[in-house]
């Protein structure tokens, strides 16, 4: 087996979208391709079955959506629902001159979509004692109907309906972020017990077991190497770009996987105390934490409630009482305040401006997960970046190869690398077979751990490996030699040194590469006045320190733990995104301000994050953020135009001033054209 230069230290270390986007895309136009392919991982994972249960003492954030209890599916019914008895009403009130049927259409459409307000707002009362906007909407419907203006009470509860069910459409992203995590968790695993081979599930496992580790599997529980040596892929839990090698004594992690050798390992922890258990206990915590606009939003909810709820008998006291209005009169003021006031508008202007936006960029395989994400995008002072497989490509790919004779060394190297199953043989072997070299018969192939990869041809001893290899063999590199070697370890290679007998022949170098489009994308972030952006990954410092050369990024952080990429959230400069891949970043994308996932990520990453890059095109973020401002600037500009109505409007209400249609027209009309705001972001793309 060939071995990098040196082993990379072992660790052990402690760790929906549903088919709303896809109808709202429909309305607007065909839903995209990314949008498809994403739709059918989430279903994927929504059907894999947990093999572990969430923390009893995690407590994940409270819904407070008026169709918390009954499901989105459900929700979208009845908001449907509610509009087509909207529609049923109107066109037989004014189209077919029908009383009966337009009764009934606007039965059906405050049946559907007031009970679940009313629901709500009930409970909250009861339980939290305190009023909600879901009071203040069914009673706003309600009172337009008392005083026959039935069909804007039911507009209303559409408006609101939409508004709840496009807010419901994130609240199943904790629950299969969590069942994401549990598909690194195999069903079972082969105990060696008494001699023999033993199939027993995952929760059975004890400690002190033995389990057998065939390559390819992934390793069920946290374990120490007894018995032969392998490569292990930890980057799902480390970000650990290379294999690492393990021999007798190292410990391996679960959810990692064995690439090569059977080998047999001793339990030491298990499964509820794993590192993949962990994972899941940090990811439970991340997402409980709540965003500032949500805490300002749940602040100034009761407050609006109350103090319309208010004014609205203290009006038609005051109008009654001392301004010696009729009582007819005074109510019909008091409730043409309470259908103007009520905030029609201000409630639809940030979901139509969002929608449109979300849809905009789903076309250009920019998916966000919910409207607080593109509003948190583009508030972005600092963007961190996981390193292997967001901004390199996370394989291994050959790099530069040091020989007199370039072509007859890569040529020897793949000849006798084809033996082996390594990940970093398997780049010498491809770039060779890219190159169409012939294979070259090698003979007596060994591999010894911890060295290399030995062979014969044509009477010698043909070998590849690190500098114990080389060692073994009596093989000393040349000054050039030794210094090429160097340059290649600091640029963060993997290296393999290629001999005959005892003369070095040439040096190969392997590495995890960037992508073609992350230098690029660092530039026009730093042109959008992002100038804090930062590298964090799990991959030893020379390699980091390459890569963030490469790209441009001056600053990253090296050799990082889970743990680590969470603490570094809460110390970076926020608004703070992170963009990343994999499992070990996904606690680190739930905690940020805005997490954000690359589309060929784990799916685990796509759960937790809040925007998912479905075309792993880094160049599209600085588009999104162009659209996320523009998408802030709109809803700012629809919130001072639907409060300016309010605070103008409702004040002429009250003095007799308006009417009641002349108030509905100004409520309905604020409301149409916040909404036509909003679709003006259909025509932004993403290139």
């Amino acid at each position: 087996m060939c071995m990098m230069h040196h082993l990379v230290p072992d660790r052990s270390v402690g760790f929906s979208l549903t088919r709303t986007l896809e109808i709202a895309l429909a309305a607007v136009g065909k839903p995209s391709v990314a949008w498809s392919m994403y739709a059918r991982k989430l279903q994927q994972a929504q059907e894999t079955p947990s093999t572990l249960q969430p923390s009893p003492t995690a407590r994940l954030r409270p819904n407070r959506n008026a169709h918390q209890n009954i499901g989105l599916r459900p929700a979208i019914f009845l908001t449907a629902l509610t509009l087509g008895g909207l529609v049923m009403g109107a066109m037989s009130e004014r189209l077919f001159g029908s009383t009966l049927l337009a009764s009934l259409g606007y039965a059906v459409a405050y049946m559907a979509g007031g009970l679940p307000a009313a629901r709500e707002a009930v409970r909250t009362m009861v339980r939290e004692r305190k009023l909600n906007i879901d009071l203040l909407m069914v009673l706003a419907a309600l009172g337009a109907a008392s005083i026959g203006q039935a069909a804007d009470g039911a507009i209303l509860l559409f408006l609101f309906s939409l508004s709840n069910t496009l807010q419901f459409w994130a609240l199943g992203r904790t629950k299969n972020a969590i069942r994401a995590l549990m598909k690194l968790n195999p069903e079972g695993a082969t105990l060696l017990r008494d001699g023999a081979e033993h199939w027993i599930e995952i929760g059975a496992i004890q400690v002190g077991d033995t389990l057998l580790l065939k390559p390819g599997e992934r390793i069920p529980a946290d374990a120490r190497l007894t018995r032969g040596s392998t490569a292990v892929d930890e980057s799902p839990i480390t970000g650990e770009s290379r294999p690492v090698d393990k021999v007798v004594g190292n410990e391996l992690s679960s959810g990692t996987v064995n690439l090569s050798g059977s080998v047999e390992a001793v339990v030491l922890r298990p499964a509820g105390e794993s590192t993949l258990a962990r994972l899941v206990a940090l990811m439970e915590v991340a997402q409980t934490q709540k965003s500032r606009t949500e805490s300002v939003a749940e602040r100034l909810e009761g407050p609006y409630a109350t103090t319309v709820l208010l004014g609205v008998p203290l009006i038609f006291s005051l109008l009654h009482l001392v301004g010696q209005v009729p009582a007819d009169a005074a109510w019909y003021r008091a409730m043409t305040f309470m259908v103007v006031a009520s905030p029609c508008a201000v409630l639809i202007s940030t979901p139509a401006v969002m929608l449109s936006g979300m849809a905009a960029a789903a076309r250009a395989g920019v998916l966000f997960k919910s409207s607080a994400a593109l509003e948190a995008l583009a508030s972005v002072k600092t963007i961190a970046f996981d390193k292997t497989g967001t901004l390199t490509e996370g394989k291994m790919r050959l790099t530069q190869v040091v020989a007199e004779d370039i072509e007859d060394t890569l040529g020897l190297a793949a000849a006798l690398e084809r033996y082996s199953e390594h990940p970093i043989a398997q780049a010498v072997v491809k770039a060779a077979a890219d190159k169409a070299f012939s294979n070259i018969p090698i003979g007596n192939v060994q591999a010894i751990a911890g060295h290399g990869i030995s062979g014969e041809l044509e009477g010698a001893s043909l070998w590849a490996g690190n500098r114990r290899m080389a060692a073994r063999q009596g093989a000393h590199l040349n000054a050039i030699q030794d210094t090429a070697l160097g340059e290649l370890e600091r640029n963060g290679s993997s290296t393999v040194i290629i001999g005959r007998d005892a003369t070095v022949l040439g040096l190969i170098g392997v590495a995890d590469t960037p992508r073609s489009d992350a230098k690029l994308a660092v530039e026009r972030l730093r042109a959008l006045g992002i100038k804090h952006l930062v590298m964090l990954t799990g991959d030893k410092y020379e390699v980091a320190q390459g890569v963030a050369a490469t790209l441009g990024i001056s600053e990253f952080q090296a050799e990082l733990l889970p743990e680590d990429k969470l603490r570094l959230m809460r110390e970076l400069p926020s608004p703070l995104a992170m963009v990343g891949d994999g499992i070990n970043d996904a606690p680190a994308l739930a905690s940020a301000d805005l997490g954000i996932a690359v589309g060929s990520g784990t799916d685990v990453a796509l759960e937790s994050a809040d925007l998912v890059l479905m075309q792993n095109d880094l160049g599209k973020l600085a588009a999104a953020v162009r659209l996320a401002r523009d998408a802030r600037r709109t809803v700012i500009f629809n919130l001072v135009f639907a409060f300016g109505i309010i605070l103008i409007v409702a004040p002429l209400a009250v003095a007799g001033r308006v009417p009641l249609p002349l108030g509905v027209i100004a409520h309905e009309g604020g409301t149409v054209f916040v909404v036509l705001m909003g679709l003006r972001l259909l025509a932004h793309r993403i290139l």
